[in-house]
């Protein structure tokens, strides 16, 4: 489906919401905006398969732009407001962008980035809109539809864009999100979803873009706060929402007074993806919230998704589901194709296409040599075709020739009252060639020591084994992570290696 058929059967039913400033944006207004962004577009040149980006706060012009690239035939290129100019104006000139439409606060960050990306034309939001307004509020006579190429977040060097082809099919082909939303979480015209993360991300675009699709009504956090959530979802009537699992994990350490006074009873399905979730995080959730706490596991590069409900997660704990796009493959290090139980590397059979762009190389490294993909994760499928994460490959820590995966470690630690946050890595020694290291910013109020590392220490030990237990723990007041949670471990393994 498509905004448009609603903006023309009934103009004022709220598309946008941004609780923050007060502004609601109508079908009717989304279509027009986007109509006259789409000749606006034509009119500076862009032609099908042209990148057009955005840097971009949570805020309602994003769709403008958005919305009339992808009728446009254009990639949609979003770029993180967290990254410096220089990142920034790689991205620019690696993408090839014709066009950056920016935030007006972000207005410094751009100028200084696009001096290192000669060529590319820019707007801020408000000169976008004043200059759209004397454009026409009807369809471009040569639409075609867009897509999105978005870059990773680059913690393994330079950003890399993950690019798909233009879909070939009518502005209103159905998407495989389309296709989700409404089987697994029947997602539909009377749907309000909170929208709790950066669009500049692929799957809160994406998932904005998909209930635009479907006719509901996109309520939009400028930033997330685990209290003001709660209290979105009762004012807002909230029945569908996406998360990450840190976001889960500061729900839950709301004080329970704050949790209780908050009615959620209008929560229909909530949905997680982006990293693996505790056991234990999960379970409260779904004691909280209910059986409505569902699960998918995807990436940027969209080459397949598994996905389950909580009451196959209640029969599998752990699972990140059965494929619902693509056929799940599980390999061994000479390609072999494993059995059920058996860990190896994540592979994608039969899913959709895509390359990193300008990377070949990368591109050959994700792929094998029957056209599978891998997201670089390993694990294993039970007998039922579910699928297990174990951690990422390029995280695993081999001390004195076992191999730990941190993703284990992490998952139990958070769990303890006293830790707000974990990372687990793996630093050089000399005896074992790595030992296991724990990261750790204590709850507010704790304080860090020795005290804390021998009972963090033994919390791991009683469930994990001296094998897995950390070998030093390391006290911090902050870990970086994405805004959508998404640790960037990455950072520390590298500021470790060079000490």
């Amino acid at each position: 489906m498509h905004p448009r058929p609603f903006a023309l059967s009934d103009a004022q039913r709220p598309a946008l919401v941004i609780p923050a400033t007060g502004e609601t944006v109508s079908y009717g207004e989304l279509e027009a905006a986007a109509n006259r962004g789409a000749h606006l577009l034509r009119h500076l040149g862009a032609k099908r398969g042209d990148v057009v980006a955005l840097l971009m706060d949570n805020e309602s012009a994003i769709f403008d732009v958005a919305w009339a690239a992808q009728r446009t035939g254009l990639y949609l290129t979003s770029i993180s407001t967290k990254l410096g100019a220089a990142d920034i104006a790689y991205i620019l000139r690696d993408s090839g962008a014709r066009l950056l439409v920016h935030s007006d606060r972000l207005a410094p960050l751009a100028a200084e980035a696009l001096r290192d990306a000669p060529g590319v034309e820019s707007y801020d939001a408000g000169r976008w809109r004043s200059t759209a307004a004397s454009w026409p509020e009807t369809p471009v006579e040569d639409e075609s539809a867009g897509t999105d190429m978005l870059y990773s977040s680059g913690t393994t060097g330079r950003p890399k864009g993950v690019k798909p082809p233009l879909p070939q099919g009518p502005l209103d082909e159905t998407t495989p999100l389309e296709t989700m939303g409404t089987a697994l979480y029947g997602m539909g015209e009377d749907t309000v979803y909170l929208s709790t993360s950066p669009l500049y991300h692929a799957a809160p675009l994406r998932w904005a873009m998909t209930i635009h699709r479907l006719g509901g009504t996109v309520v939009i956090m400028e930033r997330f706060d685990a209290g003001e959530a709660l209290a979105l979802i009762e004012s807002h009537r909230i029945t569908h929402a996406t998360w990450v699992p840190t976001h889960f994990v500061r729900l839950l350490k709301l004080p329970p007074e704050a949790r209780a006074r908050r009615d959620h009873s209008s929560l229909r399905a909530v949905i997680h993806a982006a990293a693996p979730c505790p056991v234990p995080v999960k379970q409260a959730m779904i004691d909280w919230w209910g059986p409505i706490v569902h699960e998918y596991y995807s990436g940027t590069e969209c080459c397949g998704i598994t996905a389950l409900s909580s009451a196959e997660w209640l029969a599998r704990p752990g699972s990140v589901g059965k494929a619902v796009l693509g056929k799940v493959k599980v390999l061994d290090p000479e390609g072999r194709e494993l059995p059920p139980g058996a860990t190896g590397d994540v592979y994608f059979a039969d899913g959709p296409s895509f390359v990193y762009h300008n990377d070949p190389q990368k591109t050959a490294t994700a792929h094998n040599d029957r056209g599978w993909a891998t997201l670089g994760d390993v694990g294993h499928v039970d007998a039922d075709g579910y699928l297990f994460l174990t951690d990422r490959r390029s995280f695993m820590i081999i001390s004195g020739g076992v191999n730990i995966y941190p993703q284990e470690i992490e998952n139990h630690l958070v769990t303890h009252p006293k830790v707000a946050d974990v990372a687990v890595i793996g630093v050089p020694h000399e005896e074992m060639g790595e030992c296991v290291l724990a990261i750790v910013r204590p709850a507010e109020g704790v304080a860090s020591g020795p005290a804390l590392a021998e009972e963090l220490g033994a919390f791991a030990r009683a469930a994990l084994g001296s094998v897995k237990t950390p070998k030093a723990f390391e006290f911090r007041d902050e870990l970086p992570r994405e805004p959508t949670g998404k640790l960037m471990k990455r950072k520390l393994i590298d500021e470790f290696k060079a000490r």
